[in-house]
Order: C-alpha cells, then structure tokens, then sequence
C-alpha cells in the first residue's frame, strides 16, 4: 500500500483497535495464478506479542487451498468521505480522505474440530454483544444439534494468519494547512452520513494532537 509518511499509522495499539473496530475485511490471496478474494468477518488476537488474524470461510469456497503457497493480504477500511475543493482557502483539485489498515502474513488452515467450533463460539458471542436490547436471548453455538453443528463444522475451513507486516494509512488532510483542515471539517459535520461525521472526529484529533 503507498503511504506518504504524513499519513502512515504505525502504532500497534491504534492498529489493532481499527482492525476489531472495522472487522469485516477482504482477504486477499493467488489462486490458480489470479488474485482472488472473499469478504470475511475477522478476530484479532495477540499472542506471544505477534497480531494473530483468525477467520473462516465455506469449504466450497477454494480459496482455501491457495494457503500454504505465499502470503495473503487482509484489507481493512475504515470511515471515507470525498473532499471538495471548494472547501479550502485557494483553488485546488478535489480528493478523498479515508483509513485503512492492511495485514499481510503466511495463512495456515485450523485442522481441530474443537478448535474451529471454539473459533465459531468466539466470533458468533463477539457480536451477538453488540446487539440492541432484544426480547430473545443471545444466539449461542451450544443451542445446535450436535449431529447439525458437526455437519456445518466440516462445511468450513478455519484459519488463522500470523501477521508478518502491518500498515496503517490515515489520509486526513494532512498536507493542508491548519485553516484548510479545519474548513474540511466544518463541512464534513454537517452531513449526515455517519462515515463523514467520522472523518471529520479524525480529523479533529490529528488537529488536536
């Protein structure tokens, strides 16, 4: 990924909060000489001080068998919004300021059933916390039919990624002059989308920091 120095990320606490924070990543892999892709929800553990990406995908799906031949990359992003260039103090051209993190590191495929379904638990109860008040309880894995929850055991292909080389970018402006910034988000709080609310938060605290 380019990252110009003003907009690199590279303290691992903040690197690691942004990838459970934005947790729903595109693992990237070379199959059969081709890029190939899935949209995954990811865990992050760290573990002997090394960022662990955990994760699983159907078996039908044969990304799973590029594993073991070369890295794979785990893209994250974060909040986005365009930035017009009427905004800042002299005429310019219009961009987009964003924030992304991508991982890169060797997969290798979880074999243990008991492992996959403690990797299934943990990601399932990792969300099913964030679920507003409802009337019925939280889904848990240990509600299935043993015969049932085998079965879809065996459809699944659980791995994890030990992270060789992680890169943070933050492109919030920070080439422009304090004025210009400032302008920016004046304008990006008054949207209502909430990923323009979010940059502008950013950006104030790339201001304030």
């Amino acid at each position: 990924m380019y990252v110009p120095r003003h907009n690199r990320l590279d303290d691992r606490d903040q690197l690691l909060a942004f990838i459970r924070r934005y947790s729903f990543g595109t693992l990237v892999t070379m199959l059969d000489g081709a890029p190939f892709a899935t949209h995954l929800p990811f865990m992050v553990d760290v573990e002997s001080g090394e960022f662990v990406l955990k994760a699983h995908l159907a078996r039908a799906n044969p990304q799973w068998k590029s594993f073991g031949n070369g890295d794979a990359l785990a893209i994250f992003t974060g909040p986005h919004a365009y930035v017009s260039a009427s905004w800042y103090e002299k005429p310019d051209v219009p961009t987009w300021n964003y924030t992304a993190v991508h991982a890169l590191g060797r997969p290798r495929i979880v074999n243990d059933l008991e492992e996959t379904l403690e990797l299934g638990r943990r990601l399932s109860e990792l969300h099913e916390e964030t679920l507003p008040p409802q009337p019925m309880p939280h889904w848990r894995t240990d509600v299935l039919d043993p015969e049932y929850r085998d079965a879809m055991l065996h459809a699944i292909v659980a791995f994890e990624i030990p992270v060789t080389k992680l890169e943070g970018k933050y492109k919030l402006s920070q080439n422009r002059s304090e004025t210009d910034r400032r302008s920016v988000v004046r304008m990006l709080e008054r949207f209502e989308d909430p990923a323009a609310r979010e940059v502008a938060t950013l950006m104030k605290a790339t201001l304030e920091g």
